[in-house]
Formats: C-alpha cells, sequence, structure tokens
C-alpha cells in the first residue's frame, strides 16, 4: 500500500447508472447534521451493524511492548519495501474490536489482536463482517513483516471469550499467487504480507480488498482464498483500499500521494467475473463508500487538497453521488464539520452514516453520525 506516511490504504446489474466520470463536485448541499456518536476508540477503521443492532469497530489501536523490529528494505518475506512507511514495530497485543450500543456507550468486544506499526502511524485489525450471527475480522498490522512473525496477516474467527480461530493465511496466499504488477521488494513500497483494509460478507462467504499488492480476494468459510480480480494488472499501482456490494461490487482507491495523480482517483465497479470499470471520478483519497435506499453514492476522502498529493490533517471530505451524475460535497471539513482522517464509513439501520474519524495519528478517536436529509 502506498502510504508513505504509514499503513495510512463496481455495471450496477439490477439498476443502470449512467455515471459520468467527469463531473465534478458541486457546492450546493442538502442539510447535514453531523453529531459524534462515539468516543474514546484508538485508530477506529472498518465498522458494522451487527444483528443484534449494536455498531462494532475495528480498531488498529498500537502495538504493546516487548515490539519486535521488521526492518524495510531488507527484501525477503520479513521486510517491507524500503519507500514504503519505514521500518515496522509489532506485538502480539495492542489492536481490538469494541461494541458501542444504542446510546453510544463502548464496550470491549474482543481485545489482545496483532497490532503493528511505522512512522508512528498503527495498523491491527482492520475490519469485520458477519455471517449470520458470527463475526469475522481482518488483519493488517500482522505478519513477520510488521514485526508479529507468530500471527499472519489473516481472517480470523471472533471467538467472544476466547482467542480468534484463524480461518485463512492471506499473507502466505500472496506470496504463493503474486500479483501482475507488484512494486519493488526492496526499493518500492512492497508489502510482503500485504496490508489488508476492507472485508465484507455475502451469500455466506467474504470478500475483501488489499492495497498495496492490489486485488480482490473471496474466503470461504472453511479457508479456501480465489482471487476475483487482479486489479493490478489492468489499473496499475491505484491501491484500492474499501469494497461494498450493491448488485455488483464498488471498490475505490487511495493512489500513491503523487503529484501526477491529485485528486483522480475513482470508484470502480467490479462484477464477480473479474471486470473493472470507473463509473465515478475525480475523489481524492477514497477511504469509505456506501449507498443509501435511493440508490446514491456516498464516497468518504480521508484528505482533500487542491495543491498537496500527501495527507492533509482536518481536510476530509464526505461527497454524495446521485445516480445522473452530480456530486455534492456534504461535508468540507470547515470549522463547523471537520473530518480529521476518517477511515471507514457505513449506513445504519436508520438510514444515517457513522463514520470512524481521528482513524490514523494523534489520539481522539471517534465514531461520526452523519443525518443528511433532503
Amino acid at each position: 500500500m502506498k502510504l508513505r506516511y504509514g499503513a495510512v490504504c463496481i455495471c450496477f446489474g439490477l439498476m443502470a447508472l449512467a455515471w459520468s466520470s467527469t463531473t465534478r463536485a458541486q457546492k450546493q448541499k442538502p442539510s447535514v447534521t453531523v453529531s459524534t456518536f462515539a468516543m474514546g476508540l484508538s485508530n477506529p477503521r472498518g465498522l458494522k451493524f451487527g444483528p443484534d443492532g449494536n455498531l462494532y469497530v475495528a480498531e488498529g489501536g498500537f502495538p504493546n511492548p516487548p515490539l519486535t523490529e521488521a526492518q524495510a528494505g531488507l527484501g525477503g518475506e520479513c521486510s517491507a519495501g524500503a519507500n514504503g512507511p519505514g521500518d515496522y514495530f509489532g506485538s502480539t497485543t495492542g489492536s481490538r474490536i469494541s461494541r458501542i450500543d444504542v446510546d453510544g456507550k463502548v464496550t470491549t468486544f474482543a481485545d489482545d489482536l496483532p497490532s503493528s506499526e511505522a512512522s508512528g502511524l498503527a495498523s491491527g485489525v482492520a475490519d469485520i463482517a458477519f455471517i449470520g450471527d458470527t463475526m469475522y475480522a481482518i488483519y493488517a498490522g500482522a505478519g513477520c513483516s510488521h514485526g508479529v512473525p507468530s500471527i499472519p496477516n489473516a481472517v480470523v474467527r471472533i471467538n467472544p471469550g476466547h482467542p480468534p480461530t484463524i480461518i485463512a493465511d492471506l499473507g502466505a496466499f500472496q506470496r504463493s499467487h503474486p500479483v501482475a504488477h507488484p512494486t519493488d521488494p526492496i526499493n518500492g513500497d512492497f508489502e510482503p504480507d500485504g496490508t489488508w483494509y476492507s472485508m465484507i460478507a455475502l451469500r455466506g462467504d467474504l470478500y475483501a480488498v488489499e492495497p498495496n499488492h492490489g486485488e480482490l480476494d473471496k474466503i470461504t468459510t472453511n479457508g479456501t482464498i480465489t482471487r476475483v480480480i487482479d486489479i493490478s494488472a489492468s489499473q496499475g499501482h491505484v491501491v484500492p483500499t474499501v469494497v461494498i456490494n450493491h448488485g455488483v461490487f464498488y471498490v475505490s482507491n487511495l493512489d500513491q500521494f503523487d503529484p501526477d495523480q491529485l485528486n483522480t482517483q475513482s470508484v470502480f465497479h467490479i462484477t464477480p467475473s473479474g471486470n473493472i470499470k470507473v463509473v465515478s471520478t475525480g475523489f481524492s483519497k477514497v477511504l469509505g463508500v456506501a449507498f443509501d435506499g435511493r440508490a446514491r453514492l456516498y464516497v468518504l476522502e480521508t484528505s482533500y487538497s487542491v495543491n498537496s498529493p500527501g495527507p492533509v490533517m482536518a481536510t476530509g471530505r464526505l461527497i454524495r453521488v446521485l445516480p445522473n451524475g452530480e456530486q455534492q460535497v456534504l461535508i468540507d471539513s470547515t470549522p463547523d464539520d471537520p473530518l480529521f482522517f476518517p477511515t471507514g464509513m457505513t449506513i445504519g439501520p436508520d438510514g444515517s452514516l457513522y463514520i470512524s474519524n481521528h482513524g490514523f495519528g494523534p489520539p481522539g478517536g471517534e465514531i461520526l453520525k452523519v443525518e443528511v436529509k433532503d
């Protein structure tokens, strides 16, 4: 995942959506109310509502001492590329999954999950998904190259009160199934264990997107992994970050913090057979997508700037894309409604958007509730 400042990384078959790839964001916006739903989180990332109606949040946390170092630029299975986030320091504990009730009360659902950091920015458990009443989680901060040699980046089944059960070793799959266009393992930003970011459940199986290598994979509950599409093969190193399903798969991307790619990020639609095309573009560093009940797409940008390709604090935006292609900026990070490195988004049972905020960097992780009225 091309994140130089740390591990901060689609034909809707049932309805014809003719989205223009050149429509620019408009200044007009409907009534938007932003409130703090929950506080006290540590690097919150992916979030989902469970079958019990509670909100569950994956928290990257921060690795607990003693730490294991994984130096970058050495090559091999235990070293990330020198042009990535830097040397990793990892631990088997430090990450967790929290449960948030309807009143915003936070309790720990699963604790002591692996976490690692590079350049002061951490990743641990990246996302969760439910199949029936069973929770599955995906690790992004584990594996030998992240300083956690005893635990792979994996899909795990969460067993409350007991250690997680590893279902599928994702790092091993990536090493044995390389993508078409990986970056240089010594001088690039290549990460042998991957930097998994987003996961969903669909018809009894799990689907996960991995930014650094650039792929969308299917994982069954018995541990079989198959590649839906090698995104790098057709799109290059675009750093795909998040996947949802709305008739087909929709995947967004972060890109490489390159001046030549300023505000050129996209939302792709991907069919189950692996066909890919752009449905909307002109975004900046996307880390969240969602659809509402009226087939309107919401795009969460973790950072926006008209002149800086790198991440800029407190510049996140929320954009709505209408079925006719019009883009509406709903939150533009003014002092009245700031988004500080938002890192995940989901639609709640009440139709509101729930956003992981302060997801990278300084303490202060929170969940924002966004109500859109129009």
